[in-house]
């Protein structure tokens, strides 16, 4: 069982930096891949960029470049360090994880989920 807890969400301007943080609390000893997914409203949830406990990470194409995912293996904390922020990253952003093999960008695979944090980027 893992619980999990964003923050950092705000609103910026276009070409602004955010970093969202997330949590993770269980009471195992799993290794969890972690991950970021967002919804924009209307549409799908989609992954953002994922990290694996070994700090092996993968992105979406829509964010190479701008954002950079990163994990405190002794805070239990991932970050996503977010800059050159455009209107279209508005989104509620989740964190998840689980402790399977496979660290994707797979709404599926995950097990566990944050509540959100609202990103909002103004043009």
């Amino acid at each position: 069982q893992a619980h999990l807890e964003e923050s950092g969400g705000g609103s910026v301007q276009s070409g602004g930096a955010l970093r969202l943080s997330c949590v993770l609390s269980t009471s195992t000893s799993s290794s969890y891949c972690m991950a970021w997914f967002r919804q924009a409203p209307g549409k799908e949830r989609e992954g953002v960029a994922s990290i694996d406990f070994d700090g092996s990470s993968k992105y979406d194409d829509s964010v190479k470049g701008r954002f950079t995912i990163s994990l405190d293996n002794v805070k239990s904390t991932m970050y996503l360090q977010m800059r050159g922020l455009k209107p279209e990253d508005t989104a509620m952003y989740y964190c998840a994880a689980h402790s399977h093999w496979s660290c994707g960008l797979g709404e599926n695979d995950y097990d566990y989920w944050g509540q959100g944090t609202q990103v909002t980027v103004s043009s």
